[in-house]
C-alpha cells in the first residue's frame, strides 16, 4: 500500500469505538483522512469532531443539526456507507441502526471495518452472501475476532477449533442470589475494558460472548461445534485458534480496543504506535482459564442456541436483549431478569428459516414489543 492515504467514513463517531477510532487516526494524520462522520444525538461532540477532522459528509439522528450551518453535505447512513469516495467504512453504530448501512456498504463492494455486532448476528447469512457476490471485505474490529483473524493469516488449512476468550465480567463468582441484587452501577464497572453501556452490561451477563460466537460462525465460516468459549480473567489473550495438528496460536496484547481498531484500519500493514500500552512481562504473574458457568449466566447459552437455530431467532435475541438492558439500566427490572426476558421472547417466537431483511426487521419489532409486554406483566405480578 505504501504511504497512500486511506479515506474513511465513520458511522457511530461519537460512541466508544468511534472515539477510539478517531484517537488512532490522530496518531497517523498522513495515513488517514476522514471523509464522513455519522453520529446519534451527541451533536456537541459531533460538532467538535467536524471542526477537527473537516469531513465532506455528515449525518446525525438529530435532524435539527442539519441546518446548523456546518458547511458539510448531509448524507443518509446508507449513502455515506456506500459513497465512492470512501476507501474504508468503519461501522461502529450500535444496535439495529448498523444493519442497513452495513448492507449498503457490502452491496457497494466496500472494505468494512465492522464493530456492529447486530449486523452479522441478525443477518449473517444475507451479509456474507452479499459480500461474496459484490467482492466486499469485512474486517473485524472486535478484539476477539481480530485475534482470530490475525491467527488465521498465512494459514492454508481451516482451523480445527476457534477459542473465544471472555473476561467473565465482574460477577463471575457471584451466586444467583447475589446476581439478583446487582445494580446498574456495579454492572457498568467492567474489570478489564472501557466500553459503552450496552456492551458493558452484555459483558456482565455474558450475552456479549454469545453474540461473538454467532459472529465468529459467519466471519470464519465455522460450525458452532468448532467454536468454544473459555473464561480468561486477565483479558490478555484475546482469542486462540487450534489447528489440525493440535498447535494453537494466540494473539496477546494489553486490553485496549485501539489495537484491533488500528489493525483493521492499517491492514495489511502494522503501524508503530507509541500511544498504545505494551505488555510488561515482569508484571504478568499468571494467565488463567476456566469454563463459563452456563447455569449462572444463561445468556451465553441462549445466544448459542439462537445462533444454532438460525432464522429470525438471532434477531429476536438481539432485540429482546437490547430492551432488557435498557430496562435494567433504568432500574425497571433486575439483573437476573435480563435472561428471563430474552428467553421468554425466544420461546414465544415463530421463526422464519431463511429470512429477508424485511423479515429480520419485523422480528426485531415483534421482539421489542413482546419484551416490553413481558416486563410490564412481570412488574404487575
Amino acid at each position: 500500500m505504501g504511504s497512500s492515504v486511506k479515506k474513511l467514513a465513520i458511522l457511530g463517531s461519537t460512541g466508544s469505538i468511534g472515539q477510539q477510532t478517531l484517537d488512532v487516526i490522530r496518531t497517523f494524520p498522513h495515513r488517514f483522512q476522514i471523509v464522513g462522520l455519522a453520529a446519534g444525538r451527541n451533536t456537541d461532540l459531533l460538532t467538535r469532531q467536524i471542526n477537527e477532522f473537516k469531513p465532506k459528509f455528515i449525518y446525525s439522528e438529530n435532524k435539527n443539526f442539519r441546518s446548523s450551518g456546518s458547511g458539510c453535505e448531509w448524507l443518509s447512513l446508507e449513502d455515506m456507507a456506500s459513497h465512492p469516495e470512501g476507501d474504508l467504512v468503519v461501522i461502529a453504530a450500535s444496535g439495529k441502526a448498523g444493519l442497513s448501512p452495513t448492507l449498503a456498504a457490502v452491496r457497494a463492494g466496500k472494505t468494512i471495518a465492522l464493530a456492529n455486532k447486530e449486523s452479522l448476528v441478525t443477518a449473517g447469512e444475507i451479509i456474507t452472501t452479499e459480500a461474496e457476490r459484490h467482492g466486499a471485505k469485512i474486517l473485524p474490529v472486535d478484539s476477539e475476532h481480530s485475534a482470530i483473524w490475525q491467527c488465521l493469516r498465512g494459514e492454508t488449512q481451516p482451523p480445527a477449533q476457534i477459542i473465544l476468550t471472555a473476561s467473565g465480567g465482574p460477577f463471575r463468582h457471584h451466586s444467583p442470589a447475589e446476581l439478583a441484587q446487582v445494580t446498574p452501577q456495579q454492572a457498568l464497572k467492567h474489570p478489564s475494558w472501557q466500553m459503552g453501556k450496552k456492551v458493558t452490561i452484555d459483558s456482565a451477563t455474558l450475552m456479549n460472548k454469545g453474540l461473538e460466537v454467532i459472529e465468529a460462525h459467519w466471519l470464519f465460516h465455522q460450525p458452532f461445534d468448532n467454536i468454544r468459549v473459555v473464561v480468561h480473567p486477565q483479558s490478555i489473550i484475546h482469542s486462540m485458534v487450534e489447528f489440525a495438528d493440535g498447535s494453537i496460536k494466540a494473539q496477546l496484547s494489553h486490553p485496549d480496543m485501539r489495537f484491533s481498531i488500528q489493525y483493521a484500519l492499517s491492514y495489511p500493514e502494522r503501524l508503530p504506535n507509541q500511544k498504545l500500552p505494551k505488555l510488561d512481562w515482569d508484571k504478568i504473574k499468571e494467565l488463567t482459564f476456566e469454563a463459563p458457568d452456563l447455569a449462572t449466566f444463561p445468556c451465553l447459552k441462549l445466544a448459542i442456541e439462537a445462533g444454532k437455530k438460525g432464522g429470525t431467532y438471532p434477531a429476536v435475541l438481539c432485540a429482546a436483549d437490547e430492551v432488557a438492558v435498557e430496562l435494567f439500566l433504568s432500574q425497571a427490572i433486575g439483573f437476573s431478569d435480563i435472561p428471563r426476558l430474552v428467553e421468554r421472547s425466544l420461546t414465544e417466537h415463530q421463526s422464519i428459516a431463511h429470512p429477508t431483511i424485511e423479515d429480520i426487521i419485523a422480528a426485531d419489532d415483534w421482539a421489542r414489543k413482546k419484551a416490553l409486554e413481558f416486563a410490564a406483566g412481570a412488574s404487575r405480578c
